[in-house]
């Protein structure tokens, strides 16, 4: 049977990981499973992975001008979902499937992966201003991660025109084996970048083992390249810190299960609501972030976890060493939080969100 939507995904795929990488992912599995919609892609993915995003360089120029020769896709798609960087480069890139699509009536949809596209226009002027906004007015409806981050959208698209879908992790997380809260027992998911708190989480871990307080930790994740040095080099002054490397599938489940607490003190400015802090609630694990973009509409301090201070090692410190002297807390939490995951972030919730934002 012919179906009868046609969706062309324009956006970053797997490899490297991220959270919008990984939900694209899932949106092109959801549309392939799909009885209404066939979806085709352009996978957006620079294979060198590096902290300097939105940053211009001759080589990343190519490589984005480069994706143009699959221009020719828009012709047979009838909606063009797109899920950009948030700068003026992360819009410009995808100018001409942009504005072909436009001029061939295709609908257009703009998915927002974080909180710094408003910021980034408002930052703007003159002619860069005008044509952003040019570009991202041409889109028929935007997705946003939750109601805060509506305002990176509302420059451009009429209030009914956005929509608010929940980001998600995904099932095979669940399980129901106990878990042990006999000690603090820490991961680090994400990209190891600056923004993302790595340094200041690892000058913790340093005073934490000063201080004699029992934890252990596992960090997983692409290391930014500029970080490298020092990253190891802090690493390799710890006993009780151990770097895994990129982490995926059944792997990344263990780790997770090997964890009673999650810990992401992140600050970075492109951060919407991060897949890992989803990852981490549905594999029973007590949260430890910041209040930091829209992370506060899904985590609570104290019903979740605790909120750090941005770029503080000794809210950091202050927070583990709390926690590894009351693990009665870090257990109630953990149990929690399996429980708030299944009834708002799971994979079914987000599928049948994203079919109905397509169908409206």
């Amino acid at each position: 049977m012919k179906k009868s939507n046609h969706v062309l995904l324009i956006g970053p795929l797997p490899d490297p990981i991220s959270g919008v990488s990984l939900a694209n992912k899932v949106v092109k599995e959801i549309l392939e499973k799909s009885d209404d919609y066939s979806v085709d892609y352009v996978n957006t993915s620079n294979p060198n992975f590096s902290e300097d995003l939105g940053s211009f360089s001759l080589k990343k120029a190519w490589f984005y001008f480069s994706l143009n020769l699959h221009l020719y896709k828009v012709f047979s798609s009838n909606i063009i979902y797109i899920t950009p960087g948030q700068t003026f480069f992360g819009i410009v890139k995808y100018a001409l499937f942009i504005l072909f699509g436009s001029l061939l009536n295709k609908k257009l949809i703009i998915h927002v992966h974080g909180n710094h596209l408003g910021n980034c226009y408002q930052d703007l002027n003159g002619q860069k201003k005008r044509f952003f906004k040019y570009l991202v007015k041409k889109f028929s409806k935007g997705i946003v991660l939750s109601e805060s981050l509506k305002n990176n959208l509302t420059p451009f698209l009429d209030d009914n025109q956005i929509h608010v879908l929940y980001n998600f992790a995904e099932d095979y997380l669940l399980d129901d084996r106990e878990k042990n809260f006999s000690k603090l027992k820490l991961v680090f998911l994400s990209n190891l970048m600056q923004e993302k708190g790595i340094i200041y989480l690892l000058d913790a871990f340093i005073t934490l083992e000063k201080n004699n307080v029992l934890y252990e930790a596992k960090i997983a994740g692409n290391i930014d390249v500029h970080l490298k040095e020092t990253i190891e080099e802090k690493l390799n002054s710890l006993k009780f810190t151990k770097y895994i490397g990129v982490v995926n599938g059944e792997d990344k489940k263990s780790l997770l299960f090997w964890s009673n607490t999650f810990i992401l003190p992140t600050f970075y400015k492109m951060e919407g609501q991060p897949i890992s802090i989803l990852e981490a609630l549905a594999s029973k694990n007590c949260v430890i972030t910041t209040a930091h973009a829209g992370i506060p509409d899904i985590i609570h301090d104290s019903k979740n976890g605790k909120f750090v201070a941005k770029e503080s090692v000794k809210s950091i410190v202050d927070t583990l060493t709390y926690l590894s002297q009351n693990l009665e807390f870090v257990e109630e939490k953990a149990k929690f939080n399996e429980i708030y995951f299944q009834k708002k972030f799971s994979l079914n919730n987000f599928s049948k969100n994203f079919i109905n934002i397509l169908n409206a």
